[in-house]
C-alpha cells in the first residue's frame, strides 16, 4: 500500500505541483487549503506523513504541528514543513516545536520528494499517526543529554562540546534515525547568524565525529546523506 501523506497549502499552484511530484512516485496525497480542515482530516484518517506551509488564511502552520506533537496518535507523525524565504523565525519555531525536516519556498519539487521518500525511510513501513518512532526511545541507552546544563555524555562520558557542537548534536539526537538537512541543523545551531554557511555544518559535524570517536573509536554515529543532510544512528 502507497505512503498517504497530507498536505497543507493555501497556494492551488504549489499544491498542483507538490501533489504531483509527489503523486509521480505512487504516493497518495490528500490536500487541505486551511489549518481547520488538516485538523479535521487528521481526525478522519491515518496519515504517514505531513507536509505544511506555516501561513494560511486561517492561522498558522505552526499551531497545526504544536497540536500534532502533543496529541499521542500523531505524536511521532513525519513533519515537512515548507515556509517562504526569509521567514527564519518561523523555520527556527518550527524545528522547536518538532518538524522533522524544511524546505524554503521555492524549491525543487524533485528535492521534496526526495527528502519526503527519505522522512518515510526512516520512519518505516506504515509508521503513520498511531505508531511510534523507536529510534528516539534507544537515545538515551547511550546518550544523556542533560538540557539545562547544556551537556551531552555518551555510554556514561561526558562530552568536551562547545556550545554549537552541544545544538547540533542535541538537535540530531531529538531526531534520530531522521535525515537533517544542512539548513535545519543551521536553523538550530546559529539561529539568525547571517555569517554561518553550509560549510560550518560541515566543519563542526567534522568535530563532533572526532569527539564521539575519542569515546567510541568502533562506531560512527553520525551519517552522511550527499546532498541531504545528515543523520545519527543510535
Amino acid at each position: 500500500m502507497s505512503a498517504k501523506l497530507l498536505l497543507l497549502e493555501d497556494d492551488p499552484a504549489i499544491a498542483r505541483t507538490v501533489a504531483y511530484a509527489l503523486e509521480r512516485d505512487g504516493l497518495t496525497v490528500t490536500h487541505s487549503l486551511l489549518v481547520h480542515d488538516a485538523r479535521q482530516q487528521l481526525q478522519r484518517a491515518r496519515f504517514d506523513l505531513l507536509v505544511l506551509d506555516v501561513g494560511l488564511p486561517d492561522g498558522s502552520g505552526l499551531d497545526l504541528l504544536r497540536d500534532v506533537r502533543n496529541a499521542a496518535p500523531t505524536a511521532a507523525l513525519p513533519v515537512l514543513m515548507l515556509s517562504a524565504h526569509g521567514e527564519e523565525i518561523d523555520r527556527v519555531l518550527g524545528l522547536e516545536l518538532g518538524a522533522d525536516d524544511y524546505l524554503t519556498k521555492p524549491f525543487s519539487p524533485r528535492e521534496l520528494a526526495a527528502r519526503v521518500k527519505a522522512l518515510l525511510r526512516r520512519a518505516g513501513n506504515g509508521n503513520g499517526n498511531g505508531q511510534p518512532a523507536a529510534p528516539a526511545a534507544t537515545a538515551t541507552t547511550l546518550f544523556h543529554d542533560d538540557e539545562t546544563g547544556q551537556r551531552i555524555s555518551l555510554r556514561g562520558q561526558a562530552l568536551p562540546l562547545t556550545r554549537r557542537e552541544y545544538r547540533l548534536l542535541s538537535h540530531l539526537l531529538r531526531g534520530a534515525g531522521r535525515i537533517h538537512s544542512r539548513d535545519a541543523l543551521l536553523a538550530a545551531a546559529w539561529g539568525d547568524d547571517s555569517e554561518s554557511t553550509d560549510r560550518t555544518v560541515d566543519t563542526h559535524i567534522k568535530t563532533l565525529r572526532a569527539k564521539l570517536r575519542e569515546v567510541d573509536p568502533g562506531r560512527e554515529y553520525i551519517s552522511t546523506h550527499r546532498g541531504m543532510g545528515y543523520c545519527i544512528d543510535i
